[in-house]
């Protein structure tokens, strides 16, 4: 676990830019179970490619597409541990953070891993999720 006065920062960088906090596992399957349309989820973390590339990848993304989510919920690994253990519950593929996930009507519909963010640029992280959500968000309109 990480002292709440050092990962507060971390976890406002993404609530002040319109995510939920889900802080408990039933907060997660609270969510999941009334998740309808898209949601993007991120899994956050302390490390240097979570500051570095995923956040502000996620905030390019949503800043240059159109492709809307419905819902904007993050998860703090590491911090929250059974929120995200519970939200990593709805997510088939290893655990991974940070990471990214794109949800449909409740199923996992894209999700980006950990290797696919490091080492990668912000810039880069953000042009491949807004085509993903353009692909998966403009099947709704």
């Amino acid at each position: 676990m990480y002292p709440p006065h050092l990962v507060a920062p971390m976890k406002a960088d993404l609530v002040n830019a319109g995510f939920q906090e889900l802080l408990s596992s039933s907060d997660v399957d609270n969510f999941m179970a009334n998740q309808k349309g898209t949601s993007l989820v991120v899994i956050n973390s302390v490390c240097g490619c979570a500051a570095g590339t995923c956040r502000p990848g996620v905030k390019l993304a949503l800043q240059r597409t159109e492709a809307k989510p419905d819902s904007l919920v993050t998860v703090f690994a590491g911090v929250d541990t059974d929120a995200t253990q519970q939200m990593r519950s709805y997510i088939p593929f290893p655990p991974s953070s940070p990471a990214i996930a794109i949800f449909k009507d409740g199923e996992i519909a894209h999700f980006i891993e950990r290797h696919h963010i490091e080492g990668r640029s912000a810039e880069m992280i953000a042009m491949h999720l807004s085509a993903a959500l353009e692909e998966i968000v403009g099947e709704e309109a």
